[in-house]
């Protein structure tokens, strides 16, 4: 019986996880889908004009990649403070609802400007979606097993792009665009339906006041002797008011807004989303013909899901440091490997492989460090009353490292090479490295409110005094 009643909170959990997981397919699936697309949009609109006026049609295309991202950073600005203030499991159903609509709008779009319009839309709901999946499946996952159930989502991102490249490829031979863009209404629909059934995050109710709803969820995820222990740890560590941007700035809290935007910063200037953005681009600067170059992106897609599986079966087990540090590692030596090919003249035979393997190894390093531990991370290290606020502040920062890198990455190329951007890229890695080793914190198997204590503990032996160290509100 007792037996039974554990399998049933198990399974529990992993649902709740998994269907919360389904914000990061849909990020997943507009990072890659927009890339084969783009393939057949250049034919179907005059891409020299927009709004009436002639303009550079690199510009156009890249305005229409980026509305996107974009879109991202107005939901992600905004998505923290609607986190803390309507909760995690409404704001899931909002951006559901604007990735659909999006989504619809791009596969019907009868105007270069209404596609824009509809990747910006798009992106609003990515947005949404790259805050409140890591944070709603953190606050409800139990301390154990919290760093594999929040690095599902990294999985489903992952998975979300090689989708994304098998529908390109599935829907190419008639180059039929508005299917790649439409079928993103699938995952959508499937998210917001599940999602009407799951239950709010406990801690988020309890912050409302509703600590019998908070109880019986913790009811359903925990073991009987857990709920109390819990509700009593959020009830020391939890505040009746909602944190401010201000309140981001306060000296205890400080290091972990350096350690979170650090990570956000770095997840992009290291240049994974060159390889995810322009991989055939990149491939068809070897030996590889254009047939080859989409399969190797498959190849890549691939690989970039089968690592994530590892890192979600073992970042519970060896923790977030090791993982995020030999990864940092890997990638830092295949950027430099990278480089010297590139550098090499004649790309052909054996260098194109050699190319081609070290970016597969590059991802496979991204995809067992910095990818998942980045999110899982954030979701981690930031006190109850601030943690929605932080986590719109540092995915802003992530969305806009991404914008940046993806606009300069053929610019770069064309001023200090392929060779000497892929250095560049990897200098980043090795800063990267350094900074991880420096500041980032353990987190494995210690509850939200452990790690939240452990912050202001710190702070305090640093010399910062009770109030700036923001003692929590307790009844006598």
């Amino acid at each position: 019986m007792v037996r039974n009643a554990a399998t049933r909170r198990n399974s529990f959990v992993y649902v709740v996880a998994a269907l919360a997981a389904l914000n990061g397919l849909l990020f997943g699936f507009d990072t890659g889908v927009i890339s084969g697309a783009m393939l057949y949009i250049r034919r179907t609109f005059d891409m020299a004009t927009i709004l009436g006026y002639s303009v550079d049609p690199a510009y156009v295309e890249g305005v229409i990649v980026s509305g996107a991202m974009i879109g991202a950073m107005i939901g992600a600005a905004i998505g923290g403070r609607v986190a803390d203030r309507l909760g995690r499991r409404r704001l899931i159903l909002v951006g559901a609802v604007i990735f659909f609509v999006g989504s619809l709008i791009m596969a019907i779009a009868p105007t270069t400007e209404i596609l824009i319009v509809g990747r910006i839309v798009d992106g609003i709901g990515v947005g949404f979606a790259s805050v409140v999946g890591p944070l709603y499946i953190s606050e409800i996952a139990p301390p154990k097993i919290r760093g594999s159930l929040v690095s599902l989502n990294q999985l489903t991102i992952t998975s979300g792009i090689l989708i994304a490249y098998l529908v390109n490829y599935a829907f190419s031979a008639n180059g039929e665009w508005r299917w790649m863009l439409g079928l993103g209404m699938v995952p959508a629909a499937v998210l917001f339906v599940g999602m009407l059934f799951m239950p709010e995050s406990p801690r988020w109710l309890y912050e409302q006041g509703r600590e019998s709803d908070a109880r019986e969820v913790l009811s359903k995820t925990r073991v009987e002797s857990q709920v109390e222990d819990e509700l009593r740890e959020i009830k020391e560590t939890i505040r009746t008011e909602t944190g401010t941007l201000r309140d981001l700035f306060q000296p205890w809290v400080r290091p972990m807004l350096v350690v979170g935007i650090g990570l956000a910063v770095f997840q992009q200037v290291t240049g994974i989303n060159t390889v995810m953005y322009y991989a055939p681009t990149i491939l068809e600067a070897t030996a590889f013909n254009d047939i080859a170059s989409i399969l190797a992106t498959v190849g890549i897609g691939a690989v970039n899901v089968a690592m994530t599986v590892v890192a979600v079966l073992l970042i519970d087990r060896t923790g977030r440091r090791p993982l995020l540090l030999a990864g940092l590692g890997g990638m830092t030596v295949m950027l430099a490997i990278l480089g010297i090919v590139f550098y090499l003249p004649g790309l052909s035979g054996a260098l194109g492989w050699i190319a081609a393997g070290c970016l597969m190894l590059y991802v496979a390093c991204f995809a067992i460090g910095l990818g998942p531990v980045f999110w899982l991370m954030i979701s981690e290290i930031y006190p109850m009353e601030v943690r929605g606020t932080a986590m719109g502040v540092v995915t802003v920062l992530n969305w806009a490292g991404n914008l940046i890198v993806s606009l300069t990455f053929l610019g770069l190329v064309d001023a200090i090479g392929q060779s000497g951007t892929f250095w560049l890229y990897g200098l980043f890695s090795l800063f990267a490295l350094v900074f991880c080793y420096q500041l980032v914190p353990e987190t494995k198997g210690r509850s939200l409110e452990e790690i939240e204590a452990d912050l202001r503990e710190t702070a305090i032996g640093r010399g910062v005094d009770d109030d700036q160290a923001g003692p929590a509100k307790t009844d006598d």
